[in-house]
């Protein structure tokens, strides 16, 4: 019995040690995380520049931009159309085909020269027998074989009958019969009911309405060909009247369009316009521009550039300075150093970069040239 319990009492007495070892130990959990090394702060994104400038007059040598299209020269091309009515028995001329003035487009069937001249030889006929009518009754009346009544009478009918003559002469005329041909003796003339209708000008055909056997009515609204001259054309441009003391004429200008990037058309001011359209406030300006190469159209969408350096000093700042909110443009005014304040202003295009300051400014003020859309997204931030 004795020799059971020795090594039981043995047995507790280490349990026991085992347990006070074990108290001194921090107990573990795992609802306690190990503290995190903290992370080194990244690097502040670099702040973009706001940069101010003074502003300043322009300095010379700035254009005035000015959207507008090429059209035709106004005395350079012409919209023909048949003065009388007829059968369109031959096309003489085609889309694109070069024309002298003179040249024969068409040539028409009319019945109204038939008429006409049918009408002619007879009132000829009538003042030949007036003429010696009257001479038969001058010579009886001289040798008193005839009253003065009768004389009268004659003469007249002498009278009449020129009137009639010069009518029926007038109306070949107007249907563009030759007049040398109604100065030869009448059997010596050569009218017939052929019409050859002629361009006015010499250029290019443009435009043609029209195909053999097709009727014709006289109508000036039927345009059966436009022809015009390509080497010269203009350009109409809106001038808004703010800047109308900038422009001159016989001022030299240079024409862009989109067709042809990066280059140049020279061009001159011709004239500029006299009234002022109510619905845009703008002054129409024609400017000539040479088209040697016909590489502008008409139609075709233009901007006019215009040096105004010589005239009188104006403010111009960077297209990027002028913000718009609301439809209001408007530039960040330096107050002081960090301080800006938002000015309303009125501005016209001069160049791709730069706008021309009409209101809102003056010079020696200080204004945000660079980054004022910044300013601008913190105020819309802040509110």
């Amino acid at each position: 019995m004795s020799a059971y319990r020795a090594p039981l009492a043995v047995t507790m007495a280490l349990l026991l040690l085992s347990g006070c070892g074990k108290a001194d130990q921090p107990a573990s959990s795992d609802s306690v995380a190990a503290p995190l090394a903290k992370p080194a702060p990244e690097p502040a994104p670099s702040q973009p520049r706001v940069e101010t400038a003074v502003v300043e007059f322009s300095p010379s040598h700035q254009a005035l931009i000015l959207s507008g299209k090429v059209a035709y020269g106004e005395d350079r091309y012409s919209k023909i159309s048949s003065p009388l009515q007829g059968r369109v028995v031959e096309v003489r001329a085609h889309l694109g085909d070069r024309v002298k003035a003179g040249d024969v487009l068409l040539i028409v069937d009319s019945p109204d020269i038939a008429q006409a001249y049918s009408e002619y030889v007879k009132e000829d006929s009538d003042l030949q027998y007036a003429t010696r009518a009257y001479d038969l009754a001058k010579d009886l009346y001289e040798n008193k074989a005839m009253p003065l009544k009768d004389l009268k009478q004659a003469e007249n009918e002498l009278v009449k009958a020129r009137a009639e003559f010069r009518r029926a002469k007038e109306r070949l005329l107007s249907l563009r019969v030759p007049g040398d041909e109604l100065t030869k003796p009448l059997d010596k003339q050569k009218i017939t009911s052929r019409f050859e209708m002629k361009s006015p000008l010499t250029g290019i055909v443009v435009e043609r309405a029209v195909t053999p056997g097709q009727s014709v009515g006289g109508d000036p609204s039927q345009v059966l060909f436009t022809v015009a001259d390509l080497d010269m054309l203009q350009v109409l441009a809106d001038l808004y009247e703010r800047d109308l003391a900038l422009v001159r004429e016989g001022q030299f200008a240079m024409v862009t369009v989109e067709a042809y990037p990066g280059v140049d058309f020279p061009a001159t001011v011709a004239a500029i316009g006299d009234v002022v359209d109510p619905a845009t406030r703008t002054i129409k300006v024609r400017a000539w521009v040479n088209n040697d190469p016909h590489k502008l159209k008409p139609e075709m969408f233009a901007r006019l550039h215009l040096n105004v350096g010589d005239a009188t000093p104006f403010i111009a700042v960077p297209r990027e300075a002028v913000l718009e909110l609301d439809g209001k443009q408007f530039v960040y005014v330096v107050e002081e150093p960090n301080h800006y304040v938002k000015r309303e202003v009125k501005v016209s295009n001069i160049s791709a970069d730069q706008v021309r300051i009409l209101e809102g400014l003056t010079r020696g003020q200080r204004i945000v040239i660079r980054g004022a859309v910044l300013i601008k997204g913190q105020e819309v931030k802040g509110t």
